[in-house]
């Protein structure tokens, strides 16, 4: 028996990938922290077509939700058609915000009921004084109360932070139902020579930091673990890795990346044996500390 080759080779298979995919809505975010982890920069909103592109083609690979990011979320002016638009692919959606005011706050509770996941930042006394920022752990309970999303997340970003702080902290979410989230500041060598630290002085704050946090809140391995990645990251460069991310990134110019600091990507566009190509392909990138911290956000989307 013969049989008909294929007129081109098939696919490769395409690697394995988190359910959850990072869809950038916007390049631009009124609060702009100072240690702000986005890649991207540009300006204006994810366009409608682009992001019905993103979605079909991130449907085609398996993607099961996405987190919609910033920029701002909140500031897209069709956020509610972006929200549907999934909806209408079989897609969960979840939000990432840092929504302080009425406006914003009352555009998200609106949409609360169409969100699988919402996730506040707010940042210590600390990193507010560091990237100066208004995003206080009370003003993000605020919008929390406001949205009633089917699971809410408080992410605190920290940085010298005090015992009285740390009992406020667990005074204010114990006994919400609000899951608390901790990211030490992500800085890079221009943040840090701006901040006025070397990496030795910078390394052990991090340390005092997750030193005192372990006397007020449980932490969990999980998150240990995740503080001895980044360390290691910022000490030992040579040794790291090449990145191995399997949550996928989409910037609000419809370019498909294994990580929003990635070189590579590939165009929603692109036919789809491109873009599973370009996914089955390893990546060149090594980790970095601010995509350490960016691959384990993603997963509580």
């Amino acid at each position: 028996m013969t049989s008909t080759p294929h007129p081109h080779p098939p696919n490769p298979p395409a690697r394995p990938l988190s359910p959850v995919a990072l869809v950038s809505t916007a390049g631009h975010c009124k609060i702009a922290c100072g240690f702000c982890l986005r890649a991207d920069r540009a300006h204006g909103f994810l366009a409608l077509p682009t992001y019905t592109r993103a979605l079909s083609r991130l449907k085609d690979i398996g993607v099961e939700g996405i987190c919609l990011t910033g920029g701002e979320p909140a500031h897209h002016p069709d956020l509610r058609q972006l929200i549907r638009l999934a909806h209408q692919f079989g897609i969960l959606v979840s939000v990432i915000t840092s929504a302080r005011d009425s406006q914003d706050t009352e555009r998200l509770a609106g949409l609360a009921p169409l969100l699988a996941n919402v996730t506040v930042s707010a940042d210590s006394a600390g990193a507010m004084e560091l990237g100066r920022t208004t995003r206080s752990v009370s003003s993000a309970l605020a919008t929390l109360k406001q949205v009633h999303a089917a699971q809410q997340i408080l992410h605190l970003t920290y940085w010298r932070l005090t015992d009285q702080e740390c009992q406020d902290v667990y005074r204010l979410v114990e006994g919400s139902g609000y899951e608390l989230q901790l990211s030490p500041v992500a800085l890079d060598a221009t943040g840090r020579r701006r901040a006025g630290f070397d990496l030795t002085g910078y390394l052990a704050q991090h340390r005092a930091d997750a030193d005192l946090l372990s006397r007020h809140l449980q932490l969990t391995p999980r998150f240990l673990q995740y503080l001895s990645k980044q360390r290691a990251v910022y000490l030992h460069p040579e040794r790291v890795r090449r990145c191995a991310s399997l949550t996928l990134y989409v910037s609000a110019d419809g370019v498909v990346r294994r990580c929003p600091y990635s070189t590579h990507g590939v165009s929603v566009f692109a036919p789809r044996a491109e873009i599973r190509r370009f996914l089955a392909t390893e990546t060149e990138d090594q980790t970095i500390p601010e995509c350490v911290a960016i691959c384990r956000a993603a997963e509580s989307c």
